[in-house]
């Protein structure tokens, strides 16, 4: 059965809209995170209001928690799974499982890594693990840091001339670059893969508008076209790249995976690999900004940069939320959730718990439990390419605050539009000193 995509929208986002315009006509609180432009712009007041002695909160037809305890157990739980289809009602679930066209469609869909359980998610993660090693993550650092030092050089010309926006040719670049390199793609390619990382991971967004909805589809397609066709040339000549090795890996019992099982973890690959590190870099930047002491002190003691990276995770998380579902009727943290039930982990509001945060809204470079944060999920789902995000996010502010000591933004910069990633769209920066007149 193949389902147009207006009526994929109508079931998903399109329901969701229905239900926020509903709660937000009965001034249900849970809705302000979604209408209110202040919340979007800093979430971080409107989670405090949630946090109560109680485990959860209620949520849009969900459980909400904002407790880290709680959200770790959420995250572990065996009988919590993936919530697909943006947690829509099981119903809607069936039907739009059963309106398979062939192809991956969206990065949180089946047979996307994140959104289906074991068994098919063990067999996904062992075969996707063996590309995103210790060993393989190693081998990227020395070319991240080549990046690095030619997209600085290229920062140098720039700044002679105006302000630089330090999203669009540097936070947004180098990730890409990298992505590149694990697909085994043209580095010329880099401003393409950034438009449609943008669409596949405009998915986390529960409540899209049909046009936005249509816009992301069209690019999301567009995607899947060159992914068949480089597939098929990494077949016939693999090269150094984790792409290659995913086409050409098999399993224990020597299955490979499918055409549709590799379009959806080369999307997953590229959506999450892109916004997550991208969000993390503009989010470092800002902070620094914000506190000029940790910035002097990381100049100081440059060994700090790895923790500095985890704190940035936990002060600015990049992904804001992620939701799971009662696989069965279950209870965690001494309540019930009857089976089907949505529970709502509210990321950004976990990593900054006063129960296991001194003093959580204050960045500190050298908090000793920075790497306590829940940036990359936990659990079964927790974050395969997370070692690869932070060593990008490592080299690639570590080299930018060495080549320019003196970096100043010239403005707060622009936030992205979205609810769930919280990253920037622009920060605008003067890289030198001003000239002593």
């Amino acid at each position: 059965m193949h389902l147009p995509d207006t009526a994929r929208w109508a079931l998903t986002h399109g329901l969701i809209r229905l239900v926020m315009r509903r709660e937000a006509a009965r001034d249900n609180p849970a809705t302000r995170r979604v209408t209110d432009p202040q919340v979007r712009a800093n979430p971080y007041p409107h989670y405090e209001t949630l946090r109560t002695d109680e485990p959860f909160v209620g949520g849009l037809a969900s459980k909400v928690t904002v407790r880290h305890g709680v959200a770790t157990d959420v995250l572990r739980a065996a009988t919590l799974g993936a919530a697909t289809f943006g947690g829509a009602p099981g119903l809607i679930r069936r039907i739009l499982a059963a309106s398979g066209t062939g192809a991956a469609r969206g990065v949180f869909e089946p047979p996307s890594m994140v959104a289906v359980d074991p068994p098919y998610h063990s067999r996904y993660r062992k075969l996707v693990t063996r590309a995103f090693t210790a060993k393989a993550v190693t081998a990227l650092r020395e070319r991240t840091e080549q990046v690095a030092v030619e997209l600085l050089d290229e920062l140098t010309e720039l700044d002679v001339q105006q302000p630089v926006d330090l999203v669009r040719h540097y936070a947004s670049q180098l990730p890409t670059v990298v992505i590149c390199e694990i697909l085994g793609a043209p580095t010329d390619m880099r401003d393409q893969f950034l438009i449609w990382s943008d669409a596949a991971a405009s998915h986390l967004d529960p409540g899209m508008s049909r046009r936005q909805f249509l816009a992301a589809q069209k690019d999301i397609d567009a995607l899947l076209d060159w992914l068949r066709g480089h597939f098929a040339a990494l077949r016939r000549n693999p090269g150094q790249d984790i792409l290659s090795d995913l086409v050409n890996s098999t399993d224990t019992d020597g299955q490979k995976l499918t055409e549709v099982e590799l379009l959806a973890t080369a999307m997953l690959v590229l959506a999450a690999g892109l916004e997550t590190t991208v969000n993390l870099i503009g989010n470092g930047i800002a902070l620094l900004e914000q506190y000029p002491d940790q910035r002097a002190l990381l100049a100081e003691r440059p060994e700090l940069w790895p923790n500095a990276v985890d704190e940035m995770l936990r002060v600015e998380s990049p992904v804001q939320r992620i939701s799971r579902r009662a696989l069965q009727d279950t209870e965690i943290a001494g309540v019930a959730l009857r089976e089907g039930e949505i529970v709502v982990v509210m990321l950004g509001a976990a990593n900054r718990d006063p129960l296991v945060f001194t003093e959580p809204a204050r960045f500190d470079v050298t908090r000793a439990n920075a790497g306590k944060h829940l940036a990359f999920s936990s659990g079964i789902h927790y974050c395969l390419g997370a070692a690869l995000a932070k060593m990008e996010g490592e080299v690639g502010l570590r080299a930018l605050y060495r080549r320019f000591p003196d970096l100043t933004l010239l403005d707060e910069g622009d936030r992205k539009p979205t609810r769930n990633l919280r990253g920037f769209d622009r920060l605008t920066a003067s890289l030198t000193p001003a000239p002593v007149r």
